[in-house]
This record gives structure tokens, sequence and C-alpha cells, in this order.
């Protein structure tokens, strides 16, 4: 009897695979579908202190409930790959398959799902080889430091049938999603000025001496790291201090307003700056670093025949500040403050100044967000905190349900959109735009190469 019911079973799943294999859904998709309750296998693609600290305790968070598994890390260097196997080892209480590289990784059988927590310029390439391997990702951000990238990373993924999560955890905070739906109904009036900004004063910020000090090449693979990076000869700090160095990572535009920018697009429909302009520079931390410790930039958004804008401050500084990410949005009748989760009157029109001009007051009411308070955690090394294992339960969840995510490739293809056209106001001191047409980001009038 039971192999009779085994019999049909098989059967069923064949005539089923062909049926959904002619339908365009792979067999690994497929099998998703028909055992919902079976276990989806993880991979790390890098041993970064991004996953260790944070991305691993927020997979901690949901993996049993939801029935995910870690099976392998990826990572070039052997000293990380070592690490990451024992500590998985210790979490999970199997074996973990340590892989030298991508290749190795997705020649596993049986992958699923791989988290990319590696150098900023290799996050969309990662995706691009995770999607091709037939992979769901949870991509940190930046998505993309060029448009090349960029745009192939969109094709790649737009292309597949996978799931991914750009990792900007704002899109899955209640707090963040109150203002949306604020802003997104007409309560909050036409935006007028965003002020977005984030100030640390940490001198090892982006600093690994100790790592760099025993990071040999012979135990990693220097030509594997650069991608399609210009080569340059082997240097230990740019490759576990890239955030300082332009074109491993663009510094404070990729790092930090990569995230407040996303909310500026989501709140308002808006897929990327008119125009950006930027100034700063290297003024405290001269230890050889390529990118700013400084920097403001200045974007103007709006619709394309220019009736309705507004501009939207950045400002960074490195060598003074308590990282508490502020951002403020501005309209006639108030303001909309994501520190305080707060809506209020303050700024607005008040009846004095527009009865002087035949006008009424304008003027917002004074309300919470939310009632429960959500800060963003902004540092690497925080744990697990609410919001980002709120989008990693998200990204869990559309594994499982093969739906959009909170932070789907568009949302990482135009907040590279608007830090690539940052990076190229940084780098030529000139204002930059974007070219609907090429999507290419523009510089008087020529394509900016990086």
């Amino acid at each position: 009897m039971n192999s009779r019911r085994k019999f049909i079973k098989q059967s069923a799943i064949a005539a089923a695979g062909t049926y959904f294999g002619a339908m365009g859904f792979s067999a690994k998709s497929y099998g998703r579908i028909l055992g919902a309750n079976d276990r989806v296998r993880v991979g790390a693609v890098g041993f970064s202190d991004r996953f260790k600290d944070t991305l691993l305790p927020c997979f901690l968070n949901h993996h049993q409930e939801l029935n995910f598994d870690m099976v392998a890390v990826s990572d070039l260097w052997s000293y990380r790959r070592n690490l990451g196997v024992e500590l998985l080892k210790s979490k999970f209480n199997h074996d973990i398959k340590g892989c030298r590289n991508n290749d190795e990784l997705y020649a596993m059988k049986d992958l699923d799902a791989v988290i990319v927590s590696t150098a900023d310029f290799q996050h969309a390439l990662h995706a691009i080889e995770a999607v091709n391997a037939k992979c769901d990702v949870y991509c940190e951000k930046p998505f993309a430091e060029t448009m090349e990238d960029n745009r192939a990373a969109l094709k790649a993924i737009k292309a597949s049938k996978q799931i991914i999560q750009i990792g900007s955890q704002r899109r899955s905070g209640a707090n963040y999603k109150a203002a949306a739906d604020f802003i997104q109904q007409g309560k909050f009036g036409d935006i007028t000025m965003v002020e977005l900004t984030w100030n640390v004063n940490q001198p090892g910020r982006w600093r690994r001496p100790d790592l760099v000090a025993k990071l040999k090449q012979e135990d990693t693979d220097w030509k594997r790291f650069l991608m399609n990076r210009p080569f340059e000869e082997w240097d230990p700090r740019k490759y576990l201090e890239y955030r300082l160095f332009w074109p491993y990572s663009s510094g404070m535009p990729g790092q930090w307003m990569s995230h407040q920018i996303d909310t500026v697009h989501w709140f308002t429909g808006l897929m990327h700056p008119r125009s950006v302009v930027a100034n700063g520079g290297i003024y405290q931390w001269k230890d050889g670093r390529r990118n700013w410790d400084t920097t403001t930039a200045v974007f103007d958004y709006g619709d394309k025949d220019m009736k309705k804008g507004f501009q939207v401050v950045f400002g960074s500084r490195m060598h003074n500040g308590d990282e508490r990410p502020a951002e403020i949005y501005y309209a006639n009748g108030g303001e909309l403050n994501l520190n305080t989760n707060k809506i209020s009157p303050k700024g607005g029109l008040q009846e004095k100044q527009a009865a002087a001009m035949g006008l009424k007051a304008n003027l917002l009411p004074e309300m919470s967000l939310t009632s429960q308070e959500e800060k963003v955690v902004a540092s690497a090394n925080t744990g697990a905190d609410r919001l980002t294992s709120n989008h990693m339960r998200n990204w869990m969840e559309c594994i499982r349900s093969r739906k959009e995510t909170n932070a789907p490739v568009e949302a990482g293809y135009y907040h590279s959109v608007a830090t690539i056209m940052t990076n190229a106001a940084v780098r030529t001191g000139s204002k930059a735009t974007f070219d609907e047409k090429t999507q290419e980001v523009m510089v008087n009038g020529k394509v900016f190469k990086y």
C-alpha cells in the first residue's frame, strides 16, 4: 500500500513538474510551491562584520519558525571563511560547507537562497551571480556603485523569477510605513524641503587595523576580489577598509545616504533626482583614505515639467556627531520628523503671516506616526535591531509566498542612481544629472565614468 501511495505521489509530482516547466517555473521554484514547508537552504556570500553581527542574528530570530537553514559560507579569505564555518556550525548544530569562492558555492546542490554582504562595489555583481544560479537574494546596500553594474543587475533580476530584498530596512519599519501612507494620501501637502543628516565622531569607523595586519595576499584571491574594477596592486587596506577607497566604495553616499534617499523615493514615488551638486573633503582623518570625511550634497527633485519640486540636503561628517541619523520632511503646514516619529505644525504658515497676503493659516495636526517608537540602529555592529529583523523576516516570508518584498530590486536601482549621481558630483566638482533615455549619469554633457 505504501509503495502504491509513493508511486502515485511521484507520478503526480512528475506530471505537475512537466506542467509547471511548460509554464516557465524552474524545478527549484516548483519544488517550493509543492512543498511549502520544506526547509529553505541558505548560503552566506561574504563573512563580513555586517553579516556576523547583524544579519545573522536577524536570520536566527526567524529561521526555526519559518524552517530556514544556513548551510554554507563563501569568502575569498581563508581566515574569515574558517571563522564563518565555525560560527555557523555552533549556531545550527551541523556541518557547514566553506567555499573558497562563489563558483564553489553555486556548484552545491539544493542551495535555495543567499545573503550577500560583501564589498560595496560587489553587491550588484554578486546578485547577478545568485539569480543566475536560481537563488533568491537578500542583498546589502548600496546596490550598485556604477550605472553599468546597476543596469546589468536590474536586467538579470527582472528576467529571473527570484525573490530579492535590498537591504533598505527602513521599508520594514512601522513608523516609515506610516510616514509613507500619510504623505501618499495627500495629508502632508506638497513637500518643500527634506533634510537628511548622518554624523559620527569615530576615527576608527570603517577602519580594520587588526584584520589588515592578519591579511596576506596568498590567503585570498585579489584578482577575483577586484571583479570588474581596474587592476591595482595588492593592498590589504583596500580589501578590508574598502569603504574608504573609491572605486571600491563611494563612502558616505553609498553607505549612509543610500538608506535615507530611498525614503524620499518611496514616500514621493519619484525615482531619482533631477540634479545633484556636492562639496566636501578630507578635513580631519588624514589616514590615506580617498573618500571624504565630510560631505554636503544638494538634490533637486520634482516632476519633469518643473511645475512641482523640492530640495533635499544630505549632510554627513565623521569628526563630530553622535550617530543619530535625522530625516525631516518639511511642508508649508509643518514637518514630519522621523527622529521623533511625529507630525507637527512646527514652522507651518501661521494666521498672522497668512493674513498679510490674503491667505489662510496652514497648519498640520500634532500627531504621532506610530504608537510604538522604532529607532534606526545605525551601526553595523548592533545585533538584531528591530528594523533589520523585520526586513529579514519579510524576505524569508516572501521566499515562501513568492510575493514581492518590501524593498524590491527597483528600490536598489533608484537609490543607486542617486548615490552614483552624488559620487559623480563629488568626483568632478560639477552638477550631475540623469538621462532617462540612456539611463546614464551625466556631467557636463558627458557620461560619468569612474
